[in-house]
């Protein structure tokens, strides 16, 4: 029997998985065919994530087989296992994976955010559309922002591919040289949440397209601008601050991150006012990265460079052909983006500017440790509420 080729059919392009439901004819019959399909990998643990979610959702008891045969028929209200969950196919990767379906999916997949992100939290932050434009940093923050279900919604736009340099920043493998960034990005995030909606833009973020990336299918919460263009990064600021979405750039140096909070003040200067005065249609086409410094140099603000950044780039079409970004960089800017996202989503910072979080300066005076220094919130034994300061 051979597999529905729709299902089968994949290119560079490809970045949704099928999702299929035994209860239905069609699916039940597509799931047969798939699974004698030559080449098709079957990874079913459905067991294992049923006897999980029941753990997690009782916690105070140890998950024993008299505890399992309790809670287990309440879960299958009758189906089997095959007919329980989802079965997902991913035909980059011929395999077809069974998963919990997608409410039981989310409930264990960020029961370990609790409770630095409650319950309540986490279903504010399901409603949010981000948009992610240059995928280095860019690739680092929307994984982040995966793991942690930081959205419900990604745009993302890049139009390179992915060269064998890359990879001293971009965590991904050597397989995937030569595919679009965008691609790698939105199947990694399938991967580890196939729920999760993610809409990309392969050829980049452009004039053509720009009012589409931050408007279609509802306005954009914020926007993390981690392009490259140099005439974009005014662009985009400039359209963002007439609808009113904030902008986040991490640079990957120094630890320097910037915040435009264009929600809470339409007259904020773009880019605290580092862009003014300098005609970014110019730099608009402009090949040499030499022409680009004198650009690049307001943006970044040759004072808040790391010393290092600030040798490399006399060196820039001389012994190196761009600036340099390390591994370290990257991630850390990702992770502290992801982190600020989610704290603008919560209203827990409602401030604009530029921040400096460099490691070197972070981690040259320690703290003092002082012993018998805890304090914890009150949690009664076997408490069903959360405690009021996690609410």
């Amino acid at each position: 029997m051979n597999a529905n080729n729709n299902l089968l059919s994949c290119d560079e392009r490809t970045v949704t998985p099928h999702f299929l439901r035994l209860t239905s004819a069609s699916d039940l019959q597509q799931w047969e065919s798939l699974r004698d399909t030559l080449g098709v990998v079957v990874f079913d643990t459905i067991e294992a994530q049923l006897k999980e979610i029941i753990k997690l959702r009782n916690p105070h008891r140890e998950l024993t087989d008299q505890l399992d045969a309790q809670e287990r028929p309440k879960l299958l209200n009758g189906k089997s296992l095959d007919e329980y969950g989802v079965w997902v196919f991913y035909p980059w990767l011929s395999r077809l994976v069974h998963l919990l379906d997608e409410a039981e999916f989310i409930e264990c997949r960020t029961n370990r955010n609790k409770y630095k992100i409650t319950e309540a939290e986490q279903q504010i932050l399901s409603t949010k559309k981000v948009g992610v434009a240059g995928l280095s940093v860019g690739q680092s923050v929307s994984l982040t922002m995966a793991m942690e279900r930081a959205f419900g919604e990604l745009r993302i736009a890049d139009f390179d591919l992915l060269d064998l340099s890359n990879l001293n920043r971009i965590r991904t493998g050597i397989h995937n040289l030569g595919l679009p960034k965008t691609t790698i990005v939105a199947r990694e995030i399938a991967e580890i949440d196939p729920f999760l909606k993610v809409v990309i833009y392969s050829d980049g973020l452009t004039e053509e397209n720009l009012h589409d990336f931050m408007t279609k299918g509802g306005n954009l919460d914020l926007m993390i601008d981690e392009c490259d263009g140099l005439h974009m990064k005014y662009e985009l600021r400039v359209k963002a601050k007439k609808l009113g979405i904030p902008v986040v750039m991490d640079t990957s140096d120094n630890g320097m991150i910037d915040v435009e909070r264009y929600d809470l003040d339409s007259n904020y200067p773009i880019l605290h006012g580092l862009m003014d005065g300098i005609d970014y249609s110019k730099a608009k086409g402009l090949k040499k990265n030499e022409d680009k410094v004198p650009y690049a140099l307001p943006i970044m603000g040759l004072s808040h460079l790391s010393v290092k950044m600030k040798a490399s780039m006399l060196e820039i079409d001389q012994s190196i052909n761009t600036w340099p970004q390390l591994a370290s960089s990257v991630i850390y800017g990702g992770g502290l983006t992801g982190d600020l996202v989610r704290r603008i989503f919560l209203n827990e910072t409602t401030i604009s500017g530029r921040f400096l979080a460099a490691p070197d300066r972070i981690l040259s005076t320690p703290v003092e440790v002082k012993k018998n220094d805890l304090h914890f919130p009150e949690f009664e034994p076997n408490r069903k509420e959360q405690p009021e300061e996690f609410k």
